[in-house]
């Protein structure tokens, strides 16, 4: 079974740390496959407009540097640890309301996609990637102002377009996945070194992007466990 953990922050959106060290302590602590999925925030709102204030998000001016020193660490990465690192994004549509906001996983990302287009249109770009659709925390946490539950409200619009759910998502278990029987992954939200002992996926398949992504997508051979060092 890989380790894995599809949901990683760093300092290029609200992350504590840079990149490279994102990658040692994941690769040290002996992972097999991560993604990371930076914020790409929505500028239409007054959440979104701080976000871009203070850079806590990847924008279109940076988003190829981004790609390209997520794949340079993926190499030294591969080298050092064999662990695959897949480049992502976290669309991240905030609002002051709850059940307006959502937030997206976009895995295997090659192309920039702006948080301020049409959930659709999201999707479709998405696609057109081959890219990997996940809705992250998608009910209510534990000691969040703020929860995401516009992809749950409406899940039997956008549910066919979704490859996965985070059934669970740091120390947060959303038991209302399970009971749909939607497929799942479990991820850290990973923005700081203590956020790596938390919810994890496993997956029973090779090591390389295409059989990650058809595991999930497939929904066979996935497990999750909760890392405690």
């Amino acid at each position: 079974m890989l380790l894995c953990d599809f949901h990683i922050h760093t300092k290029y959106s609200d992350g504590s740390m840079e990149l490279r060290k994102v990658i040692d302590i994941f690769g040290q602590a002996g992972f097999d496959v991560i993604a990371i999925t930076d914020h790409v925030v929505n500028g239409d709102s007054m959440i979104g407009k701080l976000a871009y204030r203070f850079r806590f998000t990847i924008t279109e001016k940076n988003f190829d540097e981004y790609i390209e020193n997520i794949k340079y660490e993926a190499e030294r990465a591969w080298n050092k640890y064999e662990m695959l690192v897949i480049p992502g994004v976290e669309i991240s549509k905030n609002y002051l309301s709850s059940e307006k906001s959502a937030h997206l996983l976009i895995i295997d990302i090659k192309d920039f996609i702006p948080a301020c287009d049409s959930y659709e249109s999201i999707f479709l770009q998405a696609k057109k990637q081959n890219a990997l659709v996940i809705a992250c925390h998608p009910h209510h946490m534990k000691g969040e102002i703020r929860n995401t539950l516009y992809l749950w409200k409406n899940r039997q619009k956008y549910g066919k377009y979704i490859d996965a759910w985070e059934i669970a998502n740091r120390d947060d278990v959303f038991r209302v996945v399970s009971l749909k029987k939607y497929p799942y992954i479990a991820n850290s939200d990973f923005h700081k070194p203590r956020h790596l002992y938390s919810w994890k996926t496993l997956l029973n398949c090779d090591k390389n992007v295409e059989s990650v992504k058809n595991c999930i997508k497939n929904n066979k051979g996935v497990a999750i466990t909760l890392f405690r060092g």
